[in-house]
């Protein structure tokens, strides 16, 4: 069978990479195409747009590249159809995959989508739309599935991918040793810095993050990098000339961190996966974030403290994101093993409450089980 797929940052092309993985276990003749990245090209997946053209984010930050989104949709509504695919996969990234999703339902191709649109923070209206336009909707949040129970509408809710993730990550001899004798460290504890994956991010995040290498040269401080910039790139934001950087080994660097300075988005649930005691940091569009605090109805912003409903990591965001601030919040993290030792506790509770591992083979299996169901 054929399966459209479409990502639109790094995480979610991490998770549809895992998909299809597993399609391909009950699909063993899939063919796959799509908008996504290069874990997804690296299983097989033919990909017609790469992420580093499409990740936008912030209302002011789209409204500025609108042509090109537009451009982008309508390419992927001709590609789709040029396709002829069983069905469309649709991989977070809502603000493209529902315009998409509607295109599709229309011309009669079934539609899965994977990893919610966050409508339990903004944008409730969707539900009445997906519910028309979706055949499945699988979900990776565990409060996720009551909440959709509430306006009558039944999703699927296997687990969080995540922890596929990361335990294949830890099956597949990833010793730490090996790692720090490859880069070069060990000889010091070492300091995660996760700038983001978006330019955005990495500009408004980095200068800031790196702001305590030289105050704290007892540690080494490792910058996770991705392929879609180089370090030329990243060096112009960077304070200090002390620094390591890793690309593409976020979990090796994770693996290895005494604590993390992580930029809100699902790396701070792989932080806390790690067990690494984290602060969370943000600074939106000004603009954005004025529109999106009055849009936004969620206390928190970083998924450990939004599903153990409430503050387990201090979340640094707008004006709070400043060099005297995330100095503070860094000693607590990195010196008082009491406070490190509450927030990994409270990690604790974070993975009972996400279940099991093998929510991707699941969701593969139950995919392929529904489009062979309608042979």
């Amino acid at each position: 069978m054929k399966y459209y797929i479409i990502a639109g940052e790094l995480s979610g092309d991490k998770h549809a990479a895992l998909l299809v993985q597993n399609i391909k276990q009950f699909d063993p003749e899939a063919e796959f195409r799509g908008f996504g990245g290069d874990n997804m090209q690296s299983q097989g997946v033919y990909i017609v747009k790469h992420i580093s053209s499409l990740a936008f984010m912030g209302f002011v930050e789209v409204a500025a590249h609108l042509k090109e989104v537009l451009g982008n949709i309508s390419f992927c509504k001709k590609d789709i159809m040029s396709f002829s695919p069983d069905c469309v996969i649709f991989v977070d990234y809502p603000g493209f995959n529902l315009r998409i999703a509607k295109f599709t339902h229309k011309k009669g191709i079934k539609n899965f989508y994977y990893i919610s649109p966050q409508v339990w923070a903004w944008k409730k209206g969707r539900i009445k739309t997906m519910k028309k336009i979706l055949d499945k909707l699988y979900v990776i949040l565990p409060f996720e599935k009551p909440f959709y129970a509430k306006y009558n509408m039944a999703v699927e809710y296997y687990g969080n991918p995540l922890l596929d993730e990361i335990s294949l990550f830890k099956n597949t001899l990833n010793n730490k040793d090996t790692f720090l004798e490859q880069t070069g460290l060990g000889a010091k504890p070492v300091i995660a810095i996760l700038p983001g994956s978006r330019k955005q991010e990495i500009k408004k995040m980095l200068p800031i993050q790196s702001s305590l290498i030289d105050k704290y040269p007892q540690f080494d401080f490792v910058i996770a990098g991705v392929d879609s910039f180089t370090e030329n790139y990243y060096k112009q934001y960077i304070r200090s000339d002390n620094y390591h950087i890793v690309f593409n080994r976020t979990y090796d660097i994770l693996n290895v961190a005494h604590s993390g300075l992580i930029t809100s988005g699902t790396a701070t649930l792989e932080t806390a996966l790690f067990n690494v005691p984290q602060t969370v940091c943000y600074r939106a569009n000004k603009i954005s974030y004025i529109i999106g605090k009055y849009l936004v109805r969620i206390k928190f912003i970083s998924l450990v403290n939004i599903i153990l409903n409430h503050e387990t990591v201090k979340e640094l965001l707008q004006s709070l994101w400043n060099e005297e601030d995330l100095e503070k919040e860094f000693r607590k993290i990195t010196f008082d093993s009491d406070y490190r030792h509450r927030m990994q506790d409270e990690y604790s509770l974070l993975r009972t409450q996400l279940g099991n591992a093998g929510a991707s083979q699941e969701i593969a299996k139950s995919i392929v089980g529904n489009l062979k169901s309608t042979l």
